[in-house]
């Protein structure tokens, strides 16, 4: 039995490692703060309440609000949840970046990009974006990188700010690196 939990450990810390630099690998040197003319932003999306996004989409709506203004972005894609039982996230999205500014012919809504996978298969299959920039926390933004970049989209990432509480950031790095990177690569690989 105690070979079997040894094999079994040993696998898992192999299967984290590949997917850790897998992503790493297909993002390196694509993560600025900056966009370039023309420029077409993924903002993912996650959890609104009330009519109100939450703190991680707020500083991803903040960031592309600030790419906004320097003029050098021509369409911002809200990719996320648009279920009423998850509150309509792009549609919240919506209401934030127009209320600040945001012309409203700029922003386009995906209701259905409901993980970061999906937001990326989406971008390239129903949006035609071959090139664009995805905005999203530091956690999430080489694994977000990765699959857009396996969906054929050529893809640059920035970094949100997050005024998250401490305990959420560090449950979302674990997240990360244990789940979400390795599903990530499973995905690259096999979809």
């Amino acid at each position: 039995m105690r070979t079997v939990v040894m094999v079994a450990m040993v696998a898992v810390e192999l299967i984290v490692t590949v997917a850790a630099t897998a992503t790493l690998v297909m993002s390196a040197g694509r993560i600025d703060d900056d966009v370039p003319p023309f420029s077409t932003l993924l903002v993912l999306g996650s959890l609104v309440s009330d009519g109100e996004p939450g703190d991680y989409v707020r500083g991803r709506l903040d960031a592309a609000i600030d790419l906004y203004r320097t003029g050098n972005v021509v369409r911002i894609i809200n990719s996320g949840n648009g279920s009423a039982a998850a509150g309509n996230e792009p549609a919240v999205m919506r209401d934030y970046l127009q209320a600040r500014g945001v012309a409203p012919g700029v922003i386009v809504d995906d209701p259905l990009g409901v993980d970061t996978e999906a937001s990326c298969r989406r971008a390239r299959d129903v949006f035609g974006v071959t090139r664009l920039t995805v905005v999203t926390q530091d956690f999430h933004l080489r694994r977000a990188i990765a699959l857009c970049r396996s969906r054929g989209i050529d893809v640059r990432g920035v970094a949100a700010p997050c005024p998250c509480p401490t305990v959420g950031i560090v449950r979302n790095h674990l997240r990360e690196v244990l789940f979400a990177q390795p599903r990530a690569l499973v995905s690259i690989v096999f979809g």
